[in-house]
């Protein structure tokens, strides 16, 4: 179900052309800014410093000039702006370098940036999803999987459903999540409803 695609992709998002009868439904990424406000928590880390310089320039503005107190608060401004930049910065990479896709038998990510694999999920292997949807539009469809089918929180993160002990690949912060979820209950209903003959072999019993 994961593959490493070091090679080109001949179309993107997928380590290879779909097989005959299999059709692309919907292809998509992360929002960025909606994925640095959910998966590192950028405006949290903003409001920590903006406390931390807030303590500061308090704690000192009755010690010394108030042009001192704020060159002594400014510090925090900084080290604030850094990281958030940062964060953001992380967030634009991780969307730029994902690629959701929905086709008629399977859902495909390709996600990372350092290190590229793609999860192949066809519907037979997806037990349930759930939306969770933003006012915003923005939305994250987080798969549960069923059978023994595990994947590493770590190596998946950020596109996993936050704190779940079991990893549940998740289509993290898409834009217009609803119609996304949609097309996708659509196809998987579609999938899972198609009817499957299997051949077993009986042993003839002697006479």
């Amino acid at each position: 179900m994961s593959h490493d695609d070091f090679a080109v992709e001949p179309v993107p998002g997928l380590p290879e052309r779909p097989p005959e009868g299999e059709v692309i439904l919907w292809q998509g990424r992360p929002h960025w800014w909606a994925l640095a406000k959910s998966s590192v928590s950028v405006l949290w880390v903003a409001g920590y410093f903006a406390v931390l310089t807030l303590w500061r320039f308090v704690s000192v503005v009755d010690l010394m000039p108030l042009d001192l107190a704020i060159a002594a608060s400014l510090p925090f401004v900084i080290l604030g702006a850094v990281t958030c930049a940062l964060l953001v910065l992380f967030s634009v990479i991780q969307a730029r370098c994902t690629m959701y896709t929905l086709t008629n038998r399977r859902v495909a990510m390709r996600i990372g940036a350092a290190l590229t694999i793609t999860l192949n999920l066809p519907y037979s292997k997806i037990a349930s999803a759930d939306l969770d949807l933003r006012k915003d539009g923005t939305g994250t469809i987080a798969l549960t999987l069923q059978g023994p089918t595990r994947f590493s929180y770590l190596l998946c993160w950020p596109h996993v459903r936050p704190w779940r002990f079991n990893t549940q690949p998740a289509l993290r912060c898409i834009p217009d999540a609803e119609n996304v979820a949609r097309i996708f209950a659509d196809a998987a209903e579609a999938q899972v409803s198609i009817p499957r003959v299997e051949r077993t072999m009986n042993p003839i019993a002697a006479e």
